[in-house]
């Protein structure tokens, strides 16, 4: 049986000045592990992702979500000037949620951060903002959370924290759509891959088969770690 369809793009385009962003996009997300979007810097992953947010507006083209409430984690996150639960208690505020100490609780001790509860956020180290990033992202209890690049500057130790605690709140059922640039992270924690080429899905697969039986000939070239683009030549 099919799966339920989380994000649908159709003909997502996006151009920006004279740059084209988003190249028509076309694609059907579906409920289950972690979508990975993958692709060389600069090949419009952010970009997707804040389209399917919606926090950005499409030049043409459709995106619809088909589940609730969405959060989003910026690859910098911005802290407030307030305490690591004032922060928590700040998100479920804005998502219209009621206070509840016991799931502040859980959400403190699930990333971490019991012993930070009162600590300025701004003054955490870089693996401890992403944490409470996350962490108040899922304070607003979404169906849907996107996560951009979520461990670009992290050490390896701090990168293993937060994919496992992408694979925790996966198996919540929580929807998880995260961009990387990184192959080995794809492959720890992709369920399935859209991959792109200048703002361009050249392939979309799952994990395995995307790393073991490549379609495109863009897809093959970048695993092979050469550059590539949109008409599968060396730039």
């Amino acid at each position: 049986m099919q799966a339920e369809p989380v994000i649908t793009l159709s003909k997502a385009r996006l151009v920006m000045g004279q740059r084209m962003i988003l190249r028509d996009v076309t694609a059907v997300i579906e409920r289950g592990g972690p979508t990975v979007l993958l692709g060389p810097n600069g090949c419009g992953k952010t970009s997707l992702l804040k389209a399917m947010m919606g926090l950005v507006s499409l030049t043409s083209g459709t995106v619809d979500r088909h589940v609730g409430r969405a959060s989003f984690v910026l690859q910098k996150p911005v802290m407030l000037r307030r305490s690591v639960y004032d922060n928590l208690a700040f998100a479920r505020q804005t998502a219209g949620l009621p206070h509840s100490e016991s799931v502040m609780t859980d959400l403190l001790n699930d990333f971490s951060l019991t012993h930070l509860a009162h600590a300025p956020a701004r003054r955490l180290s870089g693996g401890e903002q992403q944490r409470l990033a996350i962490a108040r992202a899922l304070a607003r209890e979404p169906a849907l959370l996107f996560l951009d690049e979520p461990t670009a500057s992290l050490d390896v130790a701090q990168t293993r924290l937060v994919e496992d605690l992408i694979a925790r709140i996966s198996a919540r059922g929580v929807k998880i759509i995260l961009s990387t640039h990184d192959l080995g992270q794809a492959k720890r924690i992709a369920d399935d891959v859209l991959f792109l080429v200048e703002g361009q899905l050249a392939e979309q697969a799952p994990m395995a088969s995307f790393f073991h039986a490549a379609r495109s000939s863009q897809a093959r070239a970048f695993l092979a770690g050469e550059l590539v683009s949109i008409d599968g030549e060396k730039p």
